[in-house]
């Protein structure tokens, strides 16, 4: 299983001094454990109903600056850390969507991260985080059917060759490389700013890891930090 680094422009660098991200590819295997995931969860929306980890509002707050820096507005569209927090302060909880989504959901919610996970088996080329220029096509669904949609000049996103995988960096993904837990092939990307502590986000990781082994023992598990000067 040979490592796929992903790219980021350094104009996104730019945006975000300090930004470093955890990016974990993994090659599925059967699922013996389905709880691992719901548990996860559990035990994460009782850890924000507790406080949360000491630095998560500096960190969240850190990403609405970002967000604003490339014309976003986290009022409406916050990063994804954000919004799964805010629901879980809402309504105490959250729903169970699928064993392997249910488990990345849980560590962005207890460490305060976004997380993205991806199918990678749906990929063309490798992920880059850069800087749209308003062409790219971004695969969503409206009103039930599936459709497209072009992002803003500017705006900051996820894509392959193909197009955009995730709109205003972390906020939306789209439909065609949807993650599941009947994925063969997974991606994840734990994405942090200073305001997180290193070994946070290093802890964040060993936790999805250990995760996906005890859901699927036979996985294959590779892991690289991804750091921009000042971000180490």
């Amino acid at each position: 299983m040979p490592f796929m680094t992903p790219q980021i422009d350094p104009r996104v660098v730019a945006l975000a001094p300090g930004f470093r991200a955890l990016s974990i590819r993994v090659e599925g295997a059967a699922i013996v454990d389905r709880r691992v995931g719901t548990q996860a969860l559990a035990r994460a929306c009782q850890s924000v109903a507790a406080g949360g980890a000491p630095w998560a509002q500096a960190h969240l707050s850190a990403w609405d600056q970002v967000f604003k820096r490339f014309g976003a507005k986290p009022s409406r569209t916050p990063c994804s850390a954000q919004a799964l927090r805010k629901r879980v302060l809402r309504e105490g909880s959250l729903p169970s969507i699928d064993p392997v989504v249910d488990l990345y959901n849980a560590i962005s919610v207890e460490y305060a991260i976004p997380v993205g996970g991806e199918d990678l088996a749906a990929y063309e080329g490798a992920p880059r985080l850069i800087i749209a220029d308003g062409t790219e096509l971004f695969d969503t669904m409206k009103e039930g059917v599936p459709g497209q949609e072009r992002p803003e000049p500017g705006e900051v996103v996820w894509c392959d060759d193909r197009g955009v995988t995730c709109r205003r960096w972390n906020w939306r993904q789209g439909i065609r490389t949807r993650l599941s837990a009947e994925s063969g092939q997974m991606w994840f990307i734990l994405e942090s700013l200073p305001e997180m502590p290193l070994a946070a986000l290093q802890e964040a990781g060993d936790r999805l890891m250990d995760g996906l082994r005890q859901m699927m023992p036979a996985a294959r598990i590779e892991s690289a930090l991804l750091a921009s000067p000042g971000g180490s």
